[in-house]
């Protein structure tokens, strides 16, 4: 790794210290986002944690679908503890310094869990699939050893894919600018700081997130156009409703984790919209993962009829 010292040290090399900026604001301000934000990193642990607990504890849950569920509730809970506390200390101005290789583990665990949540939700919109359109065939299909290794498989894809960028980030020389304009160590930044040439990191961060965004987003959209074709097809009315509600929860948390990410890595300049590319950061790293367990545990009957079972024998 090539560690750059300030200007006025010369060209003595030392481990390159970094400032996280947070977000511009009073001491007010910075108090009511600290609260916020402990509060949804909080419920997110909780809740995504209660949604594993709960299909462990409940034989009926004990389904591929909830099984890809408790994969993703844990995945919300890491990739969440990936940034949060971090910008809990820099809201507090408390640490807001962060060194080099801890700020690229930082930037490698937070993209290589969201690559991660993307192959999940595609294989869940393929699981879906299967359960609609082919219900005769689905138990023996996604089965407990198909459903572990497209689980497994999400998961090495997911830190496989985010290696390279990684790797080409390690090499990067910085010179004398160390304050990251951001409230953890996103890719964006770092480019921005850097003095030397930084195509090379542009041009693979784009194309992974050109794959890896697009690719899981075309096996989703492929699933539901069959799903959706499949329920149009059924002809009663409670039919359709019953057959769509299977599915309703993990669209609607496809709609929003996409809505928010495909803005932020398909793009042709990472140097763009600093600012902007940090608020929408909010709703993907902190809010999205504390909505996920919600939108499943309120829309999806198996699991309401679990938490009401818990809440009768409490």
């Amino acid at each position: 790794m090539n560690f750059t010292a300030n200007a006025d040290r010369g060209n003595q090399s030392s481990p390159y210290i970094f400032i996280l900026q947070g977000f511009a604001g009073n001491c007010y301000f910075q108090v009511s986002l600290f609260m916020l934000f402990l509060f949804m990193y909080i419920l997110t642990v909780t809740a995504n944690a209660s949604i594993i607990l709960l299909v462990r504890t409940h034989p009926q849950l004990h389904t591929p679908m909830y099984w890809f569920l408790c994969n993703l509730s844990f995945l919300e809970i890491w990739y969440t503890t990936a940034c949060v506390p971090k910008v809990l200390a820099v809201l507090l101005e408390k640490s807001q310094a962060i060194s080099f290789l801890s700020c690229l583990l930082q930037m490698y665990f937070v993209f290589s869990l969201g690559c991660t949540e993307y192959f999940l939700l595609a294989v869940m919109a393929y699981d879906r699939y299967l359960a609609i359109c082919y219900p005769l065939h689905y138990s023996s299909i996604m089965n407990g050893t198909m459903s572990a290794q497209l689980a497994l498989g999400s998961w090495l894809c997911g830190f496989v894919a985010i290696s390279a960028p990684a790797y080409l980030i390690s090499s990067l020389s910085f010179c004398g600018r160390n304050s990251i304009n951001h409230f953890f160590c996103d890719i964006a930044p770092w480019i921005v700081l850097s003095c030397t040439d930084t195509q090379s990191v542009e041009l693979v961060a784009f194309i992974i997130s050109f794959i890896v965004i697009l690719g899981s987003c075309a096996i989703t959209l492929v699933s539901y156009i069959y799903i959706i074709s499949t329920i149009l097809s059924i002809p009663s009315a409670k039919g359709r409703q019953k057959t769509f509600s299977t599915c309703s929860s993990h669209l609607i948390v496809v709609i929003i984790w996409y809505g928010s990410t495909i803005f932020l890595h398909v793009k042709p300049s990472i140097k763009e919209s600093l600012d902007l590319t940090k608020t929408v950061h909010v709703l993907n790293t902190i809010v999205t993962p504390v909505l996920n367990p919600f939108i499943y545990a309120l829309r999806n009957k198996e699991v309401k009829d679990a938490v009401r079972k818990v809440v009768s024998a409490a």
